[in-house]
């Protein structure tokens, strides 16, 4: 495994050692000798062609995510909502899919998304703090002071990622 950092502080990819064969192939995931995190939680979601999820956070016991993809191909998006980073309010993303090998470990104080580019996706979260429903938050996906180019297709949410607040109500 080696990690990429990017301007983001925390944020980092991380290429994965992939092993195969006759069979098919084998992919680490998560090497703590690599990436010293505390993971405590892990989900997956299943999500159809132009399905965006996000931009979710928690206001109180934030979680850094390990993204990963298992099958089909995602434009993942990260805004940093840490208020004293260079890159306070900037986004990050990045396509990735079960063949690049890629995943993305996004640090806390992030909100996190992705719109699905494929026919179906599923994608593994390795978290570091449980989910607390109490403080979960939706950052609107489309904030226009935020400014995410997202692919220019037909989107898909949930009534609660519709419902997303902006910025600005946020975080006055």
């Amino acid at each position: 495994m080696k990690i990429q950092k990017t301007k983001f502080k925390g944020l980092v990819l991380i290429k994965s050692n992939q092993h195969h064969d006759y069979r098919g192939h084998f992919r680490e995931i998560h090497d703590n000798r690599v990436l010293k995190k505390k993971f405590v939680f892990d989900c997956m979601s299943f999500s159809k062609r132009n399905v965006i999820r996000g931009l979710h956070f928690q206001k109180k016991k934030s979680q850094g995510k390990l993204i990963s993809v298992l099958k089909g191909e995602i434009f993942d998006v990260a805004v940093d909502l840490r208020k004293n980073s260079k890159t306070y309010k900037k986004y990050f993303a990045i396509k990735i899919s079960e063949k690049s090998n890629f995943s993305i470990f996004i640090p806390e104080n992030f909100a996190h998304g992705f719109f699905c580019l494929s026919k179906n996706c599923i994608v593994h979260y390795k978290c570091t703090n449980y989910r607390n429903k109490k403080t979960e938050t939706t950052l609107a996906w489309n904030d226009p002071s935020i400014g995410i180019k997202w692919p220019k297709k037909k989107k898909i949410l949930s009534p609660k990622d519709k419902n997303g607040r902006s910025f600005e109500e946020l975080f006055k």
